[in-house]
C-alpha cells in the first residue's frame, strides 16, 4: 500500500493473469483517510491497450473507491512476459460538494499552482491459474481413487462422487437381478409343488385299483370250489 499526501492505494502492481486473445481486468483501492474531499485522474502509457473504469472521480474524507483496470486482448505475448507499461494516478484536495462531472484537466497542472499528488504504479505479468490435476484411477483391482489437490489447496472430490454413483447404479441393479432371481425360484417351487400333488393323486389311484384288483382273486376261488362241492355233492347222490 503506498501511503501518499492524499490517497492510499492498493495494489501498487497491477498484476494481469495474462492470456492470449483473452480479455483481463484488475483493480486497485484508494483510501481517502483525510478530511478532504480528494479529486483523482489516473493515466497509462499506453491508453490503446488499457480502459480505465471509473479514470477520474472524487473520493469522500474516509471513504473508498474501486477502480478496474482492464486490458484488451492480445494477439501476440510480450519477450520475457514483461511489461514496460506504466499508470500514473493524480491527486489534488478539491471544495466539498464537487462531482466527477466538475473534473477538469486543469486541477491537476502543476504548472498552475496546484498541490498534485502523484503515484506511479506497474504493470506485472503473472501466469494464469492452473486447473485442477485430472484424477488417475487405481491400477489394481480393489484400489481406491484418490482425491486430486489443486494448487490452493482444494480438494478435487469429483472423481469420488462419480465412483459413489457408480457403486450405488451396481448395487441398484444387483438389487434388481436378486429380485428377479428370487421370483423365478418362488414360480418354479410352486410348480414342482403342483406337480408333486398331481403325482400323489396319481399314485393314489394306482393304489386303490391294486387293491381292488387283490380283492377279486379270494371270490373267484370261492365260487369254484362251491361249483365243485356242487358237482362232488350231485355225483355222491347219483351213487
Amino acid at each position: 500500500m503506498s501511503n501518499g499526501d492524499l490517497l492510499q492505494i492498493e495494489p501498487l502492481e497491477l498484476q494481469f493473469p495474462f492470456e492470449l486473445k483473452k480479455q483481463i481486468s484488475c483493480s486497485m483501492q484508494l483510501t481517502n483517510k483525510s478530511d478532504n474531499h480528494v479529486a483523482f485522474k489516473v493515466k497509462t502509457t499506453n491508453p490503446k491497450k488499457y480502459c480505465v473504469r471509473p479514470n477520474t472521480g472524487v473520493v469522500m474524507p474516509h471513504s473508498n473507491c474501486d477502480v478496474t483496470v482492464t486490458m484488451q486482448a492480445q494477439k501476440e505475448a510480450p519477450p520475457d512476459m514483461q511489461c514496460r507499461d506504466k499508470f500514473l494516478l493524480q491527486s489534488v484536495v478539491v471544495a466539498s460538494g464537487l462531482t466527477a462531472k466538475d473534473i477538469t484537466p486543469e486541477m491537476f497542472n502543476k504548472e498552475s499552482g496546484n498541490q498534485v499528488d502523484e503515484s506511479k504504479l506497474r504493470v506485472v505479468y503473472v501466469p494464469p491459474p492452473q486447473p485442477p490435476s485430472p484424477v488417475r484411477e487405481g491400477s489394481e483391482e480393489g484400489s481406491s481413487p484418490r482425491a486430486s489437490v489443486s494448487d490452493n489447496g482444494t480438494i478435487n472430490q469429483t472423481s469420488d462422487f462419480n465412483m459413489m454413483s457408480k457403486a450405488f447404479v451396481e448395487q441398484h441393479e444387483s438389487s434388481s437381478e436378486v429380485k428377479a432371481l428370487i421370483s423365478k425360484l418362488t414360480e418354479e417351487k410352486h410348480s414342482a409343488v403342483q406337480q408333486n400333488n398331481k403325482l400323489q393323486q396319481e399314485l393314489e389311484l394306482l393304489r386303490r385299483q391294486s387293491n381292488r384288483s387283490r380283492g377279486g382273486i379270494p371270490f373267484m376261488y370261492v365260487i369254484v370250489v362251491g361249483l365243485i362241492g356242487i358237482l362232488l355233492g350231485y355225483l355222491l347222490k347219483r351213487t
